[in-house]
């Protein structure tokens, strides 16, 4: 039965289907050369950052160099914490074609063209061709998954692994008995998705399904879905990792090993924001909600009236709902248990990613039936009423990107935009915290970028506006994706120009000029902090902080190379005959006071000093060697 708020598909005067949008191959050779123009451009920029992106690419580097496809390396420590999947793609990637930042960028780049046509499949069986079309056009050219694949995580994965999953329980429900393939792809998929994030891999889909049945009355299906087998086949793929692991890494001494650490420690703790050591933070719960919004950006504001399709009253859930309405339900299942699961646990902003491909199919799913809706529909007014709060927000964005570009001026040449910054290190818990620096003055240095984005915004939701008011809502939706490829492309360029603050490669660079054998390097703070360093120089750091961090489980284990100095410790090494370099984001930092040491490198709010005067010169940002008392 259909929702009495929308208006029956059957009773709509449809315009006439797009015949492109209706040949599969031209719409798969759209959304390619969609993703290629976004995704794929500048692969090999900016520089690889701090933190996650080069931990989670050192663990994948170490594992070739070590050939050790089980256990975890970063900086000579197992690091137990992650699953495997995505390292064994990024590894595969370094193997085929080197080491660099466009290896170790690709595999994530080819997990997005995979979900972008999982969507398109799934919302094109369930939704029509042009459903499936308008789909993936709203995954291709949301903000939040071009923000959250600058660095390397797994979460796009995810999404990929759920869309898939999602699609064949969907199947299974229109097949009197489940085909055996089905119920094994499913548990091949579910494994896939333990593999690569973890339990939440069979966490989620058992959540969403599991309310659907329940909610459909038809929790016997359960039955028909081959359970025995499936498990096997989920155990077959999911289970040798994880018993190798533990086989490889058991307990020893005080040290509780892999089973505690990956399982207890990182699942069960971690969600009780009990996890040690607590060295973390979360993202503020209504941020955290406010924040799944803004990643479908501009397709937001048709989000509403998309979810006036679902079904809400029970006599529907019961009732026979058509393959569309099944959809549905279960797209809104799937978000709300991924939002409600991390709203009861620890969160980072991107944690929602994987629910955002259910939120584009809702989207694709309206923007079709707008298309087809008669000219003067419900949906069609709908349709115009989005685009008016759009265009307001464009003149907004305009107004004030134009107002930035006439206050602010374009730094002198050779300036550091860190020198024009503001630090506002609480606010760094944010993936992109660190962007919350800049001050009108650092905004000059984006003038080129701003002004695309803002003008962008202004032009795309203009002519949106225009066409739905002139009854042309696929050429609506197409000026809105040229006007996200522009503006996606400014976000880009500007993230290129803030790397130095969040990327130390410059730095490396300078100690890899000067690196001789036996020289130590020293980060002030956890290793995470300056991961780079490691990355690009393939030598090990040591930490000038009490054992934390990424690092503090993996130096347990009985001969772990030690890595943490105390100020005693560092400052006899200081005083030694060994060279120290020693980065630190302090222009004066506590630890040197007292002792004598040279600048070898600055870039970014960053700093190399050493212990012994420079040889060579070095200079990178504009900075040469200088001595300090």
């Amino acid at each position: 039965m259909i929702s009495s708020t929308v208006t029956p598909l059957s009773t709509i005067a449809s315009t006439r289907p797009n015949r492109w949008l209706a040949d599969w191959r031209t719409s798969l050779l759209a959304l390619v050369a969609l993703w290629a123009v976004i995704y794929m451009a500048g692969l090999s920029r900016p520089a690889l950052l701090d933190d996650a992106d080069t931990v989670h690419a050192e663990a994948a580097k170490e594992m070739l160099q070590r050939h050790d496809w089980v256990t975890l390396y970063v900086n000579g420590i197992r690091y137990l914490e992650k699953a495997p999947l995505m390292y064994w793609g990024v590894a595969a990637s370094y193997e085929l074609f080197g080491i660099s930042e466009w290896s170790t960028r690709f595999p994530l780049m080819l997990g997005v063209l995979a979900m972008i046509l999982s969507t398109y499949g799934l919302g094109r069986w369930a939704l029509g061709s042009e459903g499936g079309f308008f789909s993936a056009l709203v995954l291709a050219t949301a903000l939040g998954p071009f923000l959250f694949t600058r660095f390397l995580i797994p979460d796009v994965a995810v999404g990929l692994w759920l869309t898939l999953t999602f699609w064949l329980f969907l199947v299974t429900l229109e097949q009197p008995k489940p085909a055996r393939w089905t119920c094994w792809a499913l548990g091949a998929v579910c494994a896939l998705n333990v593999l690569t994030k973890g339990l939440i891999g069979l966490v989620f889909p058992a959540g969403a399904i599991g309310l659907y049945l329940l909610l459909t009355g038809n929790l016997r299906h359960l039955l028909k879905l081959r359970l025995f087998s499936s498990a096997l086949v989920f155990l077959a793929i999911g289970a040798p990792w994880h018993i190798l692991a533990a086989l490889r890494n058991p307990a020893q001494g005080h040290v509780r090993g892999f089973l505690w650490f990956y399982f207890v420690n990182e699942h069960i703790l971690r969600f009780l924001n009990k996890r040690v050591p607590r060295d973390y933070d979360t993202v503020p719960l209504l941020l955290f909600w406010a924040l799944l919004i803004l990643w479908l950006i501009p397709w937001t504001v048709f989000l509403p009236q998309s979810l006036q399709e679902v079904p809400r009253r029970w006599r529907e859930f019961r009732g026979q709902m058509t393959r569309r309405q099944r959809a549905y339900l279960l797209f809104v299942l799937w978000t709300l248990v991924i939002v409600g699961f991390f709203s009861l646990s620890t969160r980072q902003e991107y944690y929602t990613i994987p629910a955002i491909p259910a939120m584009a199919l809702l989207v694709g799913g309206w923007l079709q039936r707008e298309r087809a809706s008669a000219a003067h529909s419900r949906e069609r007014r709908n349709g115009s009423i989005s685009s008016t709060g759009l265009l307001v927000a464009g003149v907004i964005i305009a107004v004030v990107g134009f107002a930035l570009l006439s206050f602010s001026k374009a730094p002198a040449p050779g300036t550091d935009l860190s020198d024009l910054l503001r630090k506002n290190p609480q606010d760094y818990a944010l993936s992109f915290g660190h962007f919350l620096d800049l001050t009108p003055q650092a905004m000059g240095a984006f003038r080129g970028p701003l002004f695309g984005f803002a003008f962008a915004f202004l032009l795309g939701t203009l002519a949106n506006w225009m066409l739905r008011r002139r009854g042309r809502a696929g050429a609506g939706n197409a000026a809105l994706a040229g006007m996200m490829i522009v503006v996606l492309t400014c976000v880009r360029i500007a993230f290129g120009i803030f790397s130095p603050i969040i990327s130390s490669k410059d730095l490396a660079m300078a100690i890899r000029e000067q690196y001789r054998p036996g020289d130590q390097i020293v980060v002030s703070g956890l290793y995470e902090n300056a991961s780079t360093l490691n990355f690009y120089t393939g030598l090990p750091l040591r930490s000038l902080h009490r054992p934390g961090g990424n690092m503090w489980y993996g130096t347990q284990f009985p001969g772990a190379p030690g890595v943490w100095e105390t100020q005693a410790s560092f400052v006899e090494m200081w005083n030694g005959p060994q060279r120290v370099f020693f980065w630190t984001d302090q222009d004066d930092p506590p630890a040197l006071r007292g002792l004598t040491s040279c600048v070898i490198a600055r870039r970014g709010g960053k700093t190399v000093f050493s212990n012994q005067v420079s040889t060579s010169g070095s200079k990178v940002g504009g900075q040469m060697a200088e001595v300090q008392p």
